[in-house]
This record gives structure tokens, C-alpha cells and sequence, in this order.
């Protein structure tokens, strides 16, 4: 994989994120999951996949992430939605794109298109997970976890094998972000994938999101045995068979 890049957004603010320059081509622009990076199997697949077909290519470990300058607990959906939108901006540019969202990455696409619907010719889901923060985080918080993050801004929230700092502000911002009351009039192909064995989003989530779009051109694809992640060869396989034909 060819060397990272860092932007810098702010003084105390450097975005790391890898791209492919390509002039004129389109862009496959990969947004990453909740507390993830880009050392892992997607964002390395789209990156070759992109060179294989002569597209441009973009993914960005949002501030607190990877290494990407910044405290994690200090961000939100809505400022790394504003760390995509400048990288966009700068990368991009005037290119058309095809958003790729994994997980939380999903949300964060769905904000850009405020932003770039002009730009935006196709979009692809991985185990979406839209407005996660409300529905999967804080209405299955007990109620003394609810008093414990309000009183001390913090909690930290073991899930599987990881632990993951909780702010309420992290909470609070989420609810400024809601997207499923949204309507989204472009006639471009969207596609939602998500594995059947999914234990951290169900996939009533991927439908959700289906249902924002009034395009005709849309689909859900469920994989039979299917992880959250979907990063095996054999489903990387699939996500790039999908992206293929949004492109085609």
C-alpha cells in the first residue's frame, strides 16, 4: 500500500488518509467504523480495487482515530462528518464519487450528501449503522449507566472483546445528527450489505437507510453466516462484486 498522507485541519489537528490520484476518473471514497482505522482489510481492498479499475481513491481516519491527531472523547458524528467533508473538498474535488461506509461509516456518508449530491453517483452500506449512538447505545443503557455519563460526561462501554469510551456529549451530538426522518431524491444506485450473524447492528438498519433514498435503484444484500465486519476474503469478494456493479 503506497505511503499515508496527513492534512492539517487545525494546529492541533492532522488527519491521516490515503489516496489514489486520479484527474478525471471517479472517486471510491471509504469511510471507516466507530473507533476503527485503515490498517484493516477493507480500506486496503478498495485502495487496490480502485488502482485495478483506474479510479481515484480517498479514506481518512477521522480525528481520535488511527493516527489521526486529536483526543477521541474530544469528537462527534458531527465534526468527523466536517473532517470528511475537508478532505473531500481537498482530494476530490470536483470528481464524481461513490461513497463506501462501513458501519458508523455509513452515517457519516449519509451527512455528506447535504454537501455533494451533485458529486455523489452511488453509495455502498457494510453493515450500517445509522443514528447507532441513540437506538443501540443509549435506549439499552440501564438507567444508572444514564445517570453515571451524565454526571461524569463518561463511561466506558465493554463490547465484545474492545472497550470504548463513552462521552454524553458523544450522545448529545448523535441526536443532532439524525438522518432516518431524511428523504433523499437521487436516482443512483444503493446498495446495503450486511452479514446475517451481524451481532453488533441488526439488520433492520441497512433497511432503514434503503428507505431514506426514492431511488428505484436500490438493494439490500444479506450474507448467509455474515460478521459485522465482513473483512474475510470470500465477503471482501462479494463487497467488491457489489461495488462493481454500482459502478457499471
Amino acid at each position: 500500500m503506497t505511503n499515508f498522507n496527513y492534512f492539517k485541519i487545525s494546529k492541533s489537528k492532522k488527519i491521516r488518509y490515503l489516496k489514489y490520484f486520479r484527474k478525471k476518473a471517479t472517486y471510491i471514497v471509504f469511510l471507516h467504523g466507530f473507533m476503527s482505522d485503515l490498517e484493516g482489510n477493507k480500506p486496503k481492498a478498495f485502495y487496490k480495487f480502485a488502482k485495478k479499475n483506474n479510479l481515484g481513491f480517498l479514506a481518512l481516519e477521522y480525528s481520535g482515530h488511527g493516527k489521526s491527531y486529536g483526543k477521541f472523547i474530544d469528537g462527534n458524528i458531527s465534526s468527523w462528518s466536517k473532517d470528511v467533508k475537508i478532505l473531500i473538498k481537498k482530494i476530490v474535488r470536483n470528481n464524481k464519487m461513490i461513497l463506501v461506509g462501513s458501519s458508523m461509516g455509513s452515517w457519516i456518508s449519509l451527512n455528506q450528501f447535504k454537501y455533494f449530491k451533485k458529486k455523489i453517483c452511488g453509495f455502498l452500506g457494510i453493515g450500517s449503522a445509522p443514528e447507532f449512538l441513540e437506538h443501540l447505545m443509549w435506549k439499552k443503557f440501564s438507567i444508572r449507566k444514564k445517570r453515571e455519563i451524565v454526571k461524569k460526561g463518561i463511561i466506558n462501554l465493554e463490547h465484545g472483546d474492545y472497550e470504548y469510551p463513552i462521552t454524553y456529549q458523544l450522545i448529545k451530538d448523535g441526536r443532532k445528527n439524525k438522518i432516518l426522518n431524511k428523504k433523499i431524491n437521487q436516482n443512483i444506485k444503493v446498495t446495503m450489505i450486511h452479514g446475517s450473524k451481524d451481532k453488533s447492528v441488526p439488520v433492520i438498519y441497512s433497511k432503514k437507510v434503503l428507505e431514506i433514498f426514492k431511488s428505484k435503484k436500490k438493494k439490500l444484500v444479506i450474507i448467509k453466516n455474515g460478521d459485522h465486519s465482513l473483512s474475510s476474503p470470500k465477503w471482501l469478494n462479494i463487497l467488491k462484486k457489489e461495488l462493481e456493479l454500482i459502478i457499471n
